[in-house]
């Protein structure tokens, strides 16, 4: 604990820059009442300060608040990858010791899944990838996992973006009806397997992953993966056997996500 009360003026500051920054570009004095429960007045103090400090802009023709790139400079001393790498790692280690195949942890960023955690030993046969990786989103279990739990604008975001990939993957993303019933069932299922195209490009077929997402209050934060040979366990096995205890493993990385100082 602090030696002195906080400052409340400089937490409704701070409730008002995240809420700005939530509503990505339309954060009317409307919107941001509900968001933040502050009162309108309380709210335009806010974003006149924020806006003084150079962090927050106002687009006089939609007359909402956007955040500026000055915003970037709060976060450049956190490095999310190795914090949270830190968290999961002995997490995952423990869950190959228990089950023998080694498993990812990835986070969003953009367009793909980064990996920031892995079980893999080096040089294994089940092919090293080292955190920072960039994993397909509609390719890998990873991506499919995390997508579709994944908020409906993000989903729809992401699903735009990779249109444009020419890997076959991604093909699915140019139907957008056919798209959502895909991640509808993985939702249902509660897990993902690996395109088989990307088995075959990355692994010959030879290996493949079944995925699950990393939940915080039933949206995706991340997501984690098993990956196994496919001459040892065949797929109906692979679920059958993995998915429960991949699923339990998600939910502790959750806890103990929620339960670390930000």
């Amino acid at each position: 604990m602090g030696s002195y009360k906080p400052v409340n003026a400089a937490l409704r500051g701070l409730d008002v820059l995240a809420a700005v920054n939530k509503l990505k570009g339309k954060a009317t004095i409307g919107e941001l009442h509900r968001e933040t429960s502050l009162d309108k007045a309380t709210i335009v103090r806010m974003l006149e300060t924020l806006m003084h400090a150079g962090f927050v802009v106002r687009d006089e023709h939609h007359t909402a608040y956007e955040v500026t790139g000055k915003t970037l400079l709060l976060c450049s001393g956190y490095d999310r990858h190795r914090a949270v790498g830190r968290i999961v790692g002995p997490i995952i280690a423990a869950f190959r010791n228990r089950f023998g195949w080694p498993s990812d942890v990835a986070i969003f960023d953009h367009d793909a899944m980064v990996l920031i955690e892995s079980s893999r030993d080096t040089g294994s046969i089940l092919v090293n990838r080292l955190p920072g990786y960039r994993a397909p989103m509609l390719g890998t279990s990873l991506g499919l996992a995390y997508l579709a739990f994944a908020s409906d604008d993000e989903r729809e975001e992401v699903l735009e973006r990779v249109t444009a990939m020419p890997a076959v993957w991604n093909e699915i993303a140019r139907d957008r009806e056919k798209a959502e019933c895909y991640l509808a069932g993985i939702r249902d299922q509660g897990y993902a397997t690996m395109h088989d195209e990307y088995s075959r490009t990355e692994y010959g077929r030879r290996i493949s992953t079944i995925g699950v997402p990393i939940l915080v209050g039933g949206r995706s934060v991340a997501a984690m993966n098993v990956l196994y040979l496919k001459s040892a366990l065949p797929v109906d096995e692979a679920v059958k056997t993995m998915v429960d205890p991949l699923q339990s493993c998600a939910d502790e990385i959750a806890r103990a996500l929620t339960a670390a100082p930000a």
